[in-house]
């Protein structure tokens, strides 16, 4: 294309990044911004090999300016040389490109995600990814798609790990026993036994792999694979912008989690189960039942430890709400001998003493009445009802326990 016009001095091509990111973000794409503005650049023109990767949706428009405030022309195959912005037809054809471009990649994604859901609804297909923690993979026969074949590919499925699948095994026992998540991760650290990233380290270099920590017990049994059914779309990829005010910086990708009825479930069994649906139903509503038994917490969020300064959390302590605060250490974590002692605050040791409080609160804000009558519509909203006569009346009636209760 350029034969007769020039010869070729420098190559910048972006490897494994997105065309949906701006050319600030792309690290050669950046870098041949970098080299347009140095005057010693040694080049006058800029040569395209593929338009639908460099310029994306508007991208053209946005680096047009550059490429002409520099003095750079911009060559592309479409046009058999270079692009006049000041001509119409041009302008067109580039922002044409750009449109092509993302249809593209829209129409990739659609193709994609159905192939992936009829694979997993219908095949039972494992889809790679690290295999959940309880398996291993196994080869299972040639790749179905022939030319893959021919090249050798075969594809994997899951099987049962005989080291870390009965500890899986144990962990649902235990749950459905009604053992709390943070005894079970206890047991599993007092007993040694390696946590996920411990036994698997090449599959996790990102984790440390320590110790077993609540997290990773809870999304073990929350995880449907174990049911020996494959399970695609729990989580997807969201782009958010990375400012609102500027949007030309672009997108950054966020992962969310789905709701069940967005996953795509295996009709039938695709591996080896280590739960059965039902137990595996009854562990997700063990936790549910146990969280919403009717206890209603009144000082929810409101008190904080003057300790460490975090905020008490909720428990239930001999049929009834209370607070307390672990000063940062784990219900699964083994008290050290240098460790202070938990917190604990019973609700109902609170609650004569909160009017005072509340008069006390209002008052150092200058003005009684407005600050009294916010901070009590404040508790009304969270389920707390006071009057100002009764506030009035355990103020002159003295409270000065109280007040060291809730300070101290």
């Amino acid at each position: 294309m350029i034969a007769g016009h020039g010869r070729v001095v420098a190559e910048f091509f972006d490897i494994g990044h997105s065309r949906v990111l701006p050319w600030a973000r792309r690290p050669e794409a950046a870098a041949l911004v970098a080299a347009m503005a140095d005057p010693d650049r040694g080049f006058d023109a800029v040569i395209i090999g593929s338009s639908e990767r460099a310029f994306y949706g508007s991208q053209f428009a946005a680096m047009a300016p550059l490429f002409e405030h520099f003095g750079v022309a911009l060559w592309v195959p479409e046009l058999g040389g270079v692009v006049d912005p000041a001509l119409a037809g041009h302008e067109e054809l580039m922002v044409l490109l750009g449109i092509l471009a993302k249809r593209e990649i829209v129409r990739t994604r659609i193709r994609v995600r159905t192939a992936m859901l009829v694979q997993t609804r219908d095949q039972g297909r494992y889809l790679g990814g690290r295999p959940p923690y309880g398996y291993r993979l196994i080869d299972a026969g040639p790749h179905p798609n022939r030319a893959l074949a021919r090249r050798g590919l075969r594809i994997q499925r899951l099987d049962v790990d005989s080291h870390t699948g009965p500890v899986v095994v144990w962990i649902f026992t235990q749950r459905l026993a009604g053992h709390s998540v943070a005894r079970i991760t206890r047991a599993l650290n007092d007993a040694s036994i390696p946590c996920p990233a411990a036994a698997d380290p090449d599959r996790n270099p990102h984790r440390t792999g320590d110790r077993w920590v609540l997290t990773t017990v809870r999304a073990i049994l929350a995880n449907p694979r174990y049911t020996g059914h494959q399970v695609w779309n729990r989580q997807r990829t969201d782009h958010d912008l990375i400012d609102p005010a500027n949007t030309a910086l672009g997108h950054r990708d966020v992962q969310r989690r789905n709701t069940p009825q967005d996953w795509a479930i295996s009709r039938s069994q695709a591996h080896p189960a280590l739960v059965s649906d039902a137990d595996f139903i009854t562990a997700q509503t063990t936790h549910a039942t146990h969280s919403t038994s009717g206890r209603k917490y009144l000082l929810a969020g409101l008190l904080r430890c003057a300790t460490c300064g975090r905020r008490l959390e909720s428990c239930w302590v001999h049929h009834r709400p209370a607070y307390r605060c672990r000063h940062g250490y784990s219900s699964a974590t083994s008290p050290g001998a240098d460790r202070p002692p938990n917190a604990y605050l019973r609700e109902d040791h609170v609650m004569p003493h909160l009017p005072a409080l509340v008069l006390r609160i209002a008052a150092s804000a200058g003005d009684l009445a407005p600050g009294l009558g916010a901070a009590l519509g404040y508790l009304r909203a969270g389920g707390i009802e006071l009057t100002y006569d009764a506030a009035a009346r355990t103020l002159t009636t003295g409270t000065e326990r109280g007040e060291k209760i809730l300070i101290g």
